[in-house]
């Protein structure tokens, strides 16, 4: 079999990567050639996307890939969804970008879902309802912005602006477009009424173009500077998740699927949109997927909250790694303490195991004390949510779930994919870590046929990584902390 490489610029909420992907003999081979940190700034009070550097990061990492001499064959940029860049003819930029915790979007949530209501929002998009989505910061823009909005030409969400840099072409992509609650699953096209509804200027929405789809090629500009040659920029599933949900290695039927990073999204692949009056009140979204397929699934929380309790440790002087954390979170006494880990207090950045403290007291629970006991404290209330937001599944769509396939960042921790099996007490397949970058670069080798199918995409990332298997364990227990778990009161 001949010999593909491909490159995926890979954005996570607080890193970037670029890798090289070289598909040969039925397997895909990725090697990290660049990796940055791309935190938010702080400016004024406000969060911002430092975008320009992301953008110097990536064609960093795309120098290094050409002093390869390899041939490739394309390149893709995933990211979180959501935020966007306002832009016009004249200026590639208007302002830094927004990033999804600013506090602006808190008042045009509440007041829109009264003006034009959550049944006719949810009616139009199939979306869950979170103020970080698109629709809520473009409606910020109309009463915080509006001279930058006034001369926009158009936005793009973050990976489909970074297309519009590296080829010079403004499309949005489908995955990404449907994370934004302007997007109608049902038409697969932004949502007019909505638009009109909310008085949003039309102007600004962009050609949507359907998952894998090639867009350009690299700028001649940007070739001479990166070295690389004007190979075709592709479109593929430009949100990370809908690329990680492509390189699921699942086959048959029964199985549920968990992105697990910063957030955690779980949900089932189905043929179309299921939107209706439970889904609404059990807040599940429908997200675009490769094929035309559907991402029924509810975005919650995930390792943020150990995420911004090893911050805050580390600012109080304590060098901890992940793994030192597992290893004290396994040591703690089971079941001490259980949180609601999506109450909106958890959202929001700084002092996170103070909040977990007040919580436990609030709740008459004892106060996690130790690092180790935070932990655990998290991880249980994680596999616990992840069992409730399955239960939920299975009632909504009415096919029952028996196999939950975990892939991301947070299958590193084995103690976090036990504790997953034993919550939700079903069998859990860990792996791919890399599966959002996977996906990426086999939904490109789709796109210039070099795979035939999902169905062969999906057998090559079985051919590929490891997947580690856990059973459910201590099932009594878990029981009973689920019972406990859906006693909590989900205080804000």
């Amino acid at each position: 079999m001949s010999e593909h490489h491909y490159i995926a610029c890979d954005l996570g909420a607080d890193s970037g990567r670029v890798i090289l992907g070289t598909l040969k003999d039925g397997k895909v081979i990725l090697e990290e050639i660049h990796r940055f940190s791309n935190g938010v700034s702080k400016v004024h009070g406000s969060f911002r996307w430092n975008i320009l550097r992301i953008f110097e990061h990536l064609k960093a990492g795309l120098r290094k890939v050409a002093a390869k001499n390899l041939t490739l064959e394309s390149l893709s940029v995933d990211s979180w969804g959501v935020d966007y860049v306002l832009f016009n003819k004249r200026q590639p930029m208007l302002a830094l970008p927004y990033q999804y915790r600013d506090a602006r979007t808190d008042a045009p949530y509440a007041a829109i879902r009264q003006s034009v209501g959550e049944t006719k929002i949810f009616e139009e998009t199939g979306i869950q309802f979170m103020s970080i989505n698109t629709l809520y910061q473009l409606l910020a823009d109309v009463e915080q912005n509006p001279d930058v909005l006034s001369i926009a030409d158009g936005f793009l969400n973050i990976a489909d602006y970074l297309h519009y840099l590296f080829s010079g072409v403004a499309r949005s992509e489908e995955s990404l477009a449907s994370t934004t609650q302007v997007y109608n699953p049902k038409s697969r096209a932004w949502s007019t009424e909505l638009i009109a509804a909310c008085n949003l200027p039309g102007r600004i929405f962009p050609e949507i173009v359907p998952s894998g789809t090639q867009i350009g090629t690299l700028l001649p500009a940007v070739a001479e500077e990166t070295g690389l040659p004007e190979i075709p920029v592709v479109a593929t599933c430009s949100h990370d998740t809908g690329a990680a949900v492509a390189a699921v290695p699942a086959e048959g039927e029964g199985w549920a699927y968990l992105s697990s990073g910063t957030w955690s999204l779980i949900g089932v692949e189905l043929p179309c949109p299921l939107i209706n009056a439970r889904v609404q009140e059990c807040n599940f979204t429908n997200e675009a997927g490769y094929g035309g397929t559907t991402r029924f699934l509810k975005n919650i929380i995930g390792l943020w909250l150990l995420q911004e309790s090893r911050r805050e440790w580390i600012r109080q002087g304590m060098t901890l790694s992940f793994d030192d954390l597992d290893r004290m979170a396994e040591e703690s006494e089971p079941f001490r303490s259980l949180i609601i880990p999506n109450a909106a207090r958890f959202l929001k950045p700084d002092q996170m195991p103070q909040k977990i403290a007040v919580y436990c007291r609030e709740t008459g629970q004892p106060v996690p004390e130790t690092p180790g006991e935070v932990t655990r404290c998290i991880f249980e209330s994680l596999a616990l949510l992840y069992r409730q937001t399955l239960d939920q599944i299975e009632a909504l769509t009415g096919n029952p779930i028996t196999r939950l396939h975990i892939v991301g960042g947070g299958t590193k921790s084995a103690l976090l994919n036990q504790y997953a099996a034993s919550g939700t007490e079903r069998t859990v397949f860990a792996g791919p870590v890399e599966a959002t970058a996977c996906g990426n670069i086999l939904i490109q080798a789709l796109a210039l046929g070099h795979l035939d199918s999902l169905q062969t995409l999906r057998k090559t990332v079985r051919n590929s990584f490891p997947v580690h298997q856990y059973e459910p364990q201590q099932s009594a227990d878990w029981r009973r902390a689920f019972e406990r778990f859906g006693q909590l009161t989900l205080l804000s």
